[in-house]
């Protein structure tokens, strides 16, 4: 059996990341806001989902 050789490869490229990090402060935040706003973790869960994936679409988008 062969041992898989050690590369320092990261897992995900750098533009990958930066989409994914700032779709996660989107959907923070917009869940913060709802909950402040609606006093509801479903509503804010809800938010936070939404805020997510619109922010990832928006942000490969523009991030080239």
């Amino acid at each position: 059996m062969r041992q898989p050789t050690s590369t320092n490869q990261p897992l995900l490229g750098l533009r990958s990341t930066m989409v994914l990090l700032l779709g996660v402060l989107t959907g923070v935040a917009a869940g913060a806001l709802t909950y402040l706003s609606e006093r509801s973790l479903p509503a804010a869960a809800l938010a936070a989902g939404a805020g997510f994936g619109a922010g990832v679409l928006f942000f490969q988008a523009i991030i080239g």
